[in-house]
């Protein structure tokens, strides 16, 4: 009977597996464009900073602490007014992408600015003892520097964002978590919730493997 179930939920297994995949797909890319400007923002204008402002970086630093601060759930929930004024309506897959995209962009900013701090200040000096003007400093050298950690920042961004569309069932945003949710929790469905956490599972480690790789590949000193 198990396996008749599983087989008879693959199709919504896999209908669920896209929702997940289509959250990441808008959420990732806007989330990185957004959070780097933010991230070398944070970055410089901090005490010691390449352009150091007091006042700019304590209001930025209380909004991206005040973002991270809510637990997605109730993110999730302040942020319908909005979402539906962005996309139209509070209701599915690309609806749930607004509050992932506004978490995703405060979460990854921080880790920017932690990834920009680990940068050799003897390479900002020297580029800068060369003549380069801060932002040919910060966009040929900070950011090439940094590149290894961005790549694995992004890369616990996008796994713990997997784990977000169990919560996204709540405004009918789907995700192969919401899925294990209702079929496990819900209906019972030992054999059918197993299977679909198998599927996170690999999905996690499949995320996980490409950005080890990435690393990898811009780390100079492997």
């Amino acid at each position: 009977m198990s396996a008749d179930r599983i087989t008879a939920a693959l199709p919504e297994m896999l209908e669920a597996l896209g929702e997940t995949g289509l959250m990441l797909l808008i959420t990732v890319p806007l989330a990185v464009l957004a959070a780097i400007p933010v991230g070398v923002l944070l970055w410089v204008s901090r005490p010691g900073g390449l352009s150091p402002s007091p006042r700019v970086h304590q209001v930025l630093n209380a909004v991206v602490n005040l973002v991270r601060s809510f637990p997605f759930l109730i993110l999730l929930i302040a942020m319908i007014p909005i979402t539906r004024l962005v996309v139209g309506t509070s209701v599915g897959t690309v609806a749930v992408t607004v509050p992932l995209c506004v978490n995703a962009i405060a979460y990854l900013s921080r880790f920017v600015e932690q990834n920009l701090l680990q940068v050799d200040p003897g390479v900002v000096e020297a580029a800068q003892a060369m003549g380069a003007s801060k932002l040919r400093t910060i966009w040929s050298v900070l950011l090439v520097e940094a590149r290894p950690g961005l790549a694995g920042s992004i890369t616990i961004m996008v796994v713990s964002f997997i784990s977000y569309s169990a919560i996204a069932g709540l405004v009918g945003g789907g995700g192969i978590g919401d899925f294990a949710i209702r079929h496990g929790y819900y209906r019972y469905e030992t054999g059918v919730m197993v299977v679909a956490v198998l599927v996170m599972i690999a999905l996690v480690q499949l995320v996980q493997l490409v950005g080890n790789a990435t690393v990898r590949s811009l780390d100079k000193r492997l």
